[in-house]
């Protein structure tokens, strides 16, 4: 008896709408939904990503399909990797039938260290962001965002001052549009590499010496940081294009220090 009085239920959203104005995105925000990520090396890591999805809607048309977002979220079952998301974006616009559409996916994603003498190993989070984008013409983009946190030691601090400089924590925010598939750890080993100091999880005293000793022989501007991040992300071909900011939350300033560059 349901079935029967559904099929009589005006499906208003499907009316046409005479005011002749396309919209160019209409979709869900924010909602969060259980997620299973594929790491570089082959494992599968478990967590919840803040979800946003949305597409356009013709000018014919009163409204899109919302409950299908919802249903494309619960029918995913695989893994995600940077296919398996390029896959979703493609479903979405298919199943919404619009000429474009995007999807961002943001969720914390773990790495476990090793500290550097001792070897106690311990998690570090970083935020992970997936983007997809079809375009109205049909070219396809995916970038790869992640917030590495890292050390930064000041130069000048160390020249002027007789023993010591100050130092603080900094956020690396990568985004990165890539042309292949792209491991994120990938991304993590290189900011990590260029910053003064990693960060870890937990350090024992002797992991403690070795990394402030390690900053203080490494110090770096924000202008040095960026510099040399984008150098090497210039030399990767994976990616088309990249945008890298590093913010330092200064330890001596009530304010903060950042720099941007747009790359490729």
């Amino acid at each position: 008896m349901n079935l029967i009085r559904d099929a009589f239920m005006e499906d208003v959203q499907n009316l046409p709408d005479l005011r002749e104005l396309a919209i160019d995105q209409v979709g869900i925000r924010d909602i969060r939904h259980p997620l299973r990520v594929v790491q570089r090396d082959g494992g599968i890591q478990h967590s919840v990503a803040t979800v946003s999805m949305a597409v356009a809607l013709s000018a014919l048309v009163k409204g899109t399909h919302m409950s299908r977002f919802i249903e494309l979220l619960n029918d995913q079952e695989d893994a995600m990797t940077v296919a398996s998301f390029r896959c979703l974006l493609h479903t979405m616009v298919e199943r919404l039938e619009a000429r474009s559409g995007s999807i961002s996916m943001r969720f914390p994603y773990f790495i476990k260290k090793e500290a550097p003498v001792s070897g106690v190993q311990s998690l570090l989070d970083y935020e992970y962001t997936l983007l997809g984008e079809i375009r109205p013409s049909g070219e396809t983009a995916i970038s790869l965002r992640i917030l590495v946190p890292v050390t930064s030691l000041c130069p000048c601090s160390k020249k002027i001052s007789q023993y010591g400089a100050h130092n603080q924590r900094s956020h690396v925010t990568i985004t990165a549009h890539i042309a292949e598939t792209m491991w994120v750890e990938d991304i993590i080993d290189l900011v990590e590499a260029q910053a003064s100091a990693q960060l870890y999880g937990l350090l024992k005293r002797p992991d403690e010496k070795f990394v402030t000793e390690q900053a203080y022989d490494n110090p770096k501007f924000v202008e040095d940081m960026v510099r040399d991040i984008a150098g090497q992300l210039s030399r990767d071909t994976r990616i088309v294009n990249y945008t890298v900011e590093c913010e330092n939350f200064e330890s001596i300033h009530n304010h903060s220090a950042f720099a941007v560059i747009y790359g490729k």
